[in-house]
């Protein structure tokens, strides 16, 4: 059995746009057939700059290859031009290509794509999701509106949610870390405050951040939400700052959470290393594939720490997501899109089950979904934009931070 063919989905995601505004689909096809689907989360080049890049990978390094071969097929990548060192976009070609040579040697074995990595450890995995506005909810002040906010958490634990994301804290911008506003600091303890009182000890609050603050504005901000015992503390500073982060980390009593925009073992390891995170948030469309964050994973359990996987992208990550989460032992839950996302499900024809909470693992061969090629080819991106994008402007201090939170525009 041999890889053969490559065929590439740029999906665009219709308003509200929850999860990005394109998503990017692989599919491969062996020389006997068998066909796997795969999800690359890597964005810092526009789709048609990235489809080449995806293409160049296929052809230089995985076609006429045994899918079996994911070791040799990812050391390729990594030391392709003599690097050997981190890339988002090679590694983020190559991990969403690595999910789909899982999908098919599932469906060769006839078995899910964990049975082959060591067999299932969670037949339920806890999930949770990102506050979004609801129908009634206007959703240009939503993420600025802690009653909203609180609003929108208590519904989430209605369905059975026992985690709600959210991120009051300012804008993301790509001036680095910088120091929050007073109203910034007040706004998330505002935020704070409301969703405990609304959930009260029935849901954990995730406090997430983009990266966004000097170690000191993020310590300062840290310490105002402790009262509320946040489970994490998202990215507080820039991802590359890792020794930055630790000092965050134990400046603060929340635990620190980090992960979305690293790729392989080779920068999750300083991160554990060093004590920056106790909670890790890997995005398999960019991290390296199911097999490089399953060694993530294993690393993490050296040091006591836990695994949440990230998605802020499409159907198919998630279901990579779920698979890696069905196998290993140190889960602690796993990011989705609501209950799974309206234009999320149709994508893969409602193949994943969420339940009160919980997703259940799936049973059908490879990633267990039923990728919708129909529908995906009928939603083509034609826009100009990233899949995210940060802002250039500086936080305001005399003036509130517009910040739309989730909305991808």
């Amino acid at each position: 059995m041999k890889l053969s063919d490559l065929e590439i989905f740029v999906v665009g995601n219709p308003p509200p746009g929850w999860g990005g505004r394109y998503f990017i689909f692989v599919k491969l096809t062996t020389d006997n057939g068998i066909v796997g689907y795969g999800e690359v989360y890597a964005a810092s080049v526009g789709p048609d700059a990235m489809c080449a890049v995806i293409r160049d990978v296929f052809e230089r390094h995985m076609a006429g290859e045994n899918p079996e071969n994911i070791e040799m097929m990812f050391r390729r990548v990594y030391s392709s031009g003599f690097t050997q060192r981190p890339d988002p976009t090679t590694i983020g070609a190559f991990s969403g290509m690595e999910i789909a040579c899982w999908d098919i040697l599932g469906k060769a074995h006839d078995r899910p794509a964990y049975a082959l990595m060591g067999g299932l450890m969670n037949e339920r995995i806890r999930s949770y999701t990102y506050l979004y506005p609801m129908d009634h909810h206007d959703q240009s002040s939503f993420w600025s509106d802690p009653q909203a906010a609180a609003e929108s958490a208590a519904e989430m634990v209605s369905l059975g949610f026992t985690a709600v994301k959210f991120d009051p804290a300012g804008p993301y911008t790509l001036r680095g870390g910088h120091m929050p506003a007073m109203g910034d600091i007040a706004q998330s303890v505002a935020f704070c405050k409301e969703i405990r009182a609304a959930v009260g000890d029935r849901a954990d609050l995730l406090f997430g951040t983009h990266g966004q603050f000097s170690t000191a504005g993020a310590i300062r901000l840290g310490q105002a939400i402790e009262p509320y015992s946040p489970l994490w503390f998202e990215e507080p500073v820039p991802p590359d700052c890792v020794e930055e982060m630790a000092r965050v980390a134990n400046a603060v009593r929340i635990p620190v959470a980090t992960g979305e925009r690293l790729t392989t073992k080779a920068e999750f390891a300083p991160v554990l290393r060093s004590g920056a995170a106790s909670i890790l948030q890997p995005a398999l469309g960019r991290s390296g594939g199911i097999l490089e964050t399953k060694k993530i994973a294993a690393i993490a359990e050296v040091y006591n720490a836990q695994v949440a996987p990230h998605l802020y992208a499409g159907p198919v990550e998630w279901a990579a997501n779920i698979q890696l989460a069905a196998n290993i032992p140190n889960l602690l839950m796993a990011e989705t899109i609501q209950t799974g996302g309206a234009f999320h499900m149709d994508l893969i024809k409602h193949s994943i089950t969420w339940e009160d909470g919980f997703i259940l693992a799936p049973t059908a061969p490879g990633l267990g979904i039923e990728f919708d090629e129909d529908f995906a080819r009928a939603h083509p991106w034609t826009g100009q934009g990233l899949h995210l994008e940060m802002q250039e402007a500086p936080c305001s201090y005399d003036k509130p931070n517009g910040f739309t939170g989730g909305a991808a525009d």
